[in-house]
């Protein structure tokens, strides 16, 4: 099979890698790719994810089997409908389907209708409205725009001054743009936070590993949330009892309510979950692969991607004996300094050899290619992924070897699973 996969970021990589690997790939394509996606797939530069006619022009051209949509903007703006309705065959939700993530209004009056355990919340599209709301209430308490915002929508406010300038900054301010016309006011819920990814195929659910993210970018969890700056998998939170737990109350419910809405989801389901003292609660959902909780959780999968992808394409999702490998895997992110803010390209990356030498896989998230090798081309540049037999040695082999890899400026956390070791 051709398969042409849509993204190019550290997710889009772990895809291809774990895509090259299926007997049934001959030829594998990436639009538009980065610099490390380049030695597993012949990268198209020039088509943009969210250019929909350019996808669907290169998958015609290209005469592609099958084609892979992982990123939230192209399966918001429907994507996976155009190349279907051109008879190429898509992995992915559909535009419908894809308001789970696109929406966060959508998704929370879902879980409000169906009885699905998450934070209580009003809904604003009137600022006035939502500042005299927050004098009624009591810090923390969280603000989330309701469209796509690049994982950075979402303001956990320490104080109600703080909560009212996240309003101010979304709905006066257009911080977000159009994502954030419309804001959600929540409760603040206490726990720890869990990643479960699930293949979806409209009938079946099957949950991958459990993952934990670090979303902000300094060490204890101190400053502003970035797109993830590290993940490991599986989460030793996430136990039978709870797993048991989620599946019951959250993820059959949460199927049971788009196929009672007349929404098949096929694709990926990200459920960010919240271990409340009361049970797990939905934080958000996600339609597509979670970043960086893919190249975490992906290098555990024993069985072949491909072949799973044409099963949730074809709701045969219940057929399928899906494999994981024993241990656990780590994830440490390198960032350019100053992400999540102002941060400068163009910095020579070494090492990345001597990382992959040690056994890990480098996973390039913001690179490309110069004559002077590897450079920086983004926020987060690349994931070090690591195994190992327990949680702790697959953490220590991820961080030695990103030890190795050094470019001007680079940032990363010191302590991605260690408040579970």
């Amino acid at each position: 099979m051709k398969v042409l996969v849509i993204g190019g970021g550290g997710r889009e990589h772990a895809v291809c890698k774990k895509l090259a690997q299926s007997p049934r790939v001959d030829s594998l394509l990436c639009a538009p790719g980065n610099a490390g996606i380049a030695q597993v797939a012949r990268c198209v530069p020039e088509v943009k994810a969210t250019d929909i006619d350019g996808i669907v022009a290169l998958a015609k051209r290209e005469q592609v089997d099958f084609v892979c949509v992982t990123p939230d903007d192209p399966l918001a703006l429907g994507c996976v409908d155009r190349l279907e309705a051109e008879g190429i065959p898509a992995f992915g939700p559909s535009a419908q389907a894809a308001q789970m993530e696109a929406s966060k209004i959508f998704s929370k009056n879902l879980m409000k209708k169906y009885g699905i355990p998450t934070a209580k919340s009003e809904i604003f599209e009137d600022m006035n409205a939502a500042l005299s709301y927050l004098d009624t209430q009591s810090a923390p308490i969280v603000v989330k725009a309701d469209g796509l915002a690049l994982g950075k929508g979402v303001v956990v406010a320490q104080t109600i001054d703080e909560a009212k300038q996240a309003v101010i900054d979304m709905m006066q301010g257009g911080r977000f743009g159009k994502s954030g016309a419309r804001v959600l006011i929540e409760e603040c819920m206490f726990g720890r936070e869990v990643t479960v990814l699930c293949f979806c195929d409209g009938k079946t659910i099957v949950p991958m590993r459990a993952s934990q993210d670090h979303k902000r970018v300094f060490d204890g969890d101190r400053g502003p949330n970035t797109g993830g700056m590290g993940a490991f998998a599986p989460s030793p939170l996430y136990t039978p009892e709870i797993a048991a737990r989620t599946e019951a109350e959250i993820l059959l419910p949460t199927l049971a309510a788009m196929n009672a809405e007349g929404i098949t989801f096929k694709g990926v389901l990200y459920v960010g979950l919240m271990l409340t003292a009361e049970g797990p609660k939905v934080v958000e959902y996600n339609a597509r692969f979670g970043d960086p909780e893919t190249q975490a959780v992906l290098p555990l999968l024993d069985s072949d991607l491909m072949e799973i992808m044409l099963a949730v394409r074809e709701q045969r999702l219940a057929d399928m004996d899906i494999r994981w490998k024993e241990g656990a895997a780590a994830c440490i992110v390198l960032a350019s300094g100053g992400y999540p803010g102002h941060y400068e390209g163009g910095k020579v990356i070494s090492g990345i050899e001597a990382a992959e030498a040690q056994g890990a896989t480098v996973y390039h998230a913001g690179t490309k290619k110069a004559e002077a090798g590897f450079v920086t081309a983004g926020g987060r540049v690349l994931g070090v992924t690591a195994l190992g037999a327990t949680l702790r040695e697959a953490v220590e082999k991820a961080y030695a070897a990103s030890d190795a890899i050094h470019f001007e400026g680079a940032h990363k956390r010191l302590d991605i699973g260690s408040r579970d070791l």
